[in-house]
């Protein structure tokens, strides 16, 4: 049977054999009252308002207020009225990935958006709110992962499956090392989520950073920061159901997602929208619990799938690296990647402070040799960070003390090592043996 028949039977298939109506009772805002759809809503049910004269606007149930169900809208409003028809769909959302999707660029909804013709369609469905493997049935993480970057590599390496977070302020650099990592990673595959970025940055992002080679094995999901809120959050779903997609074919998928703050104040916006009492810098109780959801859909598949690495961006507001989405994001992910804007300020990029930058999968992912390579160089930054203020106002004499004199020599060396353009690729056997020679330890290095 040829295979559009088989997709067509399918959806029809889920098709549901009525259909509920409802009208608008109130716009207040992007927040839209409905009534008249009987008991068949429920909380994250998919509405469709049709206004007359207008496209029609998809919307989502966020809550339920004196007999009404709350909504909001996937875009704009423009058209919608009191007594606008209400059209709701009892299907739970679902896409139809396939490895076609490789190299295409669509948005939130699962539409594509780069010019590139209509999004070919799998013959399976996968949930846009999908719940994460039992972990009791989840594989352990399974070995290093090359990722391109010799700071990442040696110092917070990453292993299959592990999900690691990357902090920083805007402006430090992030989306540029996230680039770097999906265009030299050893994985199968990278989906890339860009949540809530500038309009302007998403056309560098593709060409300048990710380039055609690097988007040959991508999708990406983009939802740009003027775009709604359920948008915004529904990036971030999607980002996740087409990396289990990926995995469920037993590949080694990277998902990289730039920013999950900016997931986290869209989920702000939709639940202040729905009344929900504010807490810690005006986050919702709500944001919190959906943060966990997200991020735990990340990681190994069960046995005889693939892994997801999951590496999330975490816009660390006014640098405060405490602030509360990045404490609660440390705390649910297995490792953390700390860039400071000081580091950068000084010309050196990526601008990742090794001192406060950790991945849980170590020391047990290197053997003897690495991790004597890396205990070596990170107390010769150490030595050399802790007499920085006296060695710059010229108040230490050499030959006080012979590691400060080791540090001073050696740290140039260090730096250069850590310092990487993007069009740079170093794998993890090359990192370690350069990094050995740079510290004088004469052993050779073994991945």
């Amino acid at each position: 049977m040829n295979q559009n028949v088989i997709n067509a039977l399918s959806q029809l298939q889920d098709l549901s054999p009525q259909t509920t109506y409802g009208e608008v009772t109130k716009v207040r805002g992007l927040m839209v009252e409905i009534k008249g759809f009987g008991d068949d809503l429920t909380v994250g049910s998919r509405v469709t308002l049709c206004p007359k004269r207008k496209a029609k606007v998809p919307c989502e149930v966020i809550g339920f207020e004196d007999n009404a169900a709350v909504l909001l809208p996937f875009g704009s409003l423009e058209g919608v009225g009191l007594g606008c028809k209400a059209v709701f769909s009892d299907i739970p959302p679902v896409i139809y990935p396939t490895p076609e999707w490789l190299g295409r660029v669509i948005n939130g909804l699962g539409q594509p958006i780069d010019g590139k013709g209509p999004l070919p369609q799998g013959p399976h469905p996968v949930p846009i709110r999908n719940a994460p493997p039992p972990a009791h049935q989840r594989k352990r993480i399974g070995q290093k992962l090359d990722l391109g970057v010799r700071a990442v590599n040696c110092f917070t390496t990453l292993c299959e499956g592990q999900r690691m977070g990357i902090f920083a302020g805007s402006g430090v650099g992030k989306s540029v090392l996230l680039s770097m990592m999906a265009k030299y990673t050893s994985a199968d595959i990278a989906v890339i989520g860009l949540i809530g970025e500038r309009g302007r940055e998403v056309q560098e992002f593709l060409e300048d950073d990710l380039g055609d080679d690097g988007l040959k094995r991508s999708v990406v999901v983009v939802a740009t920061g003027d775009e709604p809120a359920l948008m915004r959050r529904q990036a971030a779903y999607l980002t996740l159901s087409i990396s289990e997609f990926f995995r469920a074919q037993n590949q080694q998928v990277l998902c990289l997602m730039d920013s999950v703050t900016r997931f986290a104040m869209a989920q702000r916006e939709i639940g202040l929208s729905a009344g929900e009492p504010p807490t810690a810098k005006g986050y919702p109780p709500t944001t919190f619990g959906e943060l966990a959801k997200l991020l735990e859909r990340a990681g190994p598949g069960v046995k005889e799938e693939g892994d997801i690495t999951g590496l999330f961006s975490v816009l660390v507001e006014g640098d405060d690296e405490n602030e509360p989405i990045s404490d609660a994001v440390r705390g649910i992910l297995d490792g953390h990647i700390v860039m400071q804007r000081d580091i950068a300020e000084r010309g050196r990029y990526p601008a990742i402070n090794i001192l406060k930058s950790i991945s849980r999968s170590l020391p047990a992912a290197h053997n003897e040799t690495q991790r004597l390579i890396v205990k070596t160089a990170k107390q010769i930054i150490s030595t050399y960070e802790d007499m920085a203020e006296l060695i710059r106002l010229g108040a230490y004499r050499k030959g006080s003390d012979p590691k400060v004199d080791h540090a001073i020599q050696t740290y140039p060396d260090i730096e250069n090592f850590l310092s990487q353009n993007k069009g740079d690729h170093t794998n993890i056997e090359d990192g370690f043996e350069a990094l050995a020679q740079i510290i004088g330890l004469n052993t050779d290095a073994q991945a």
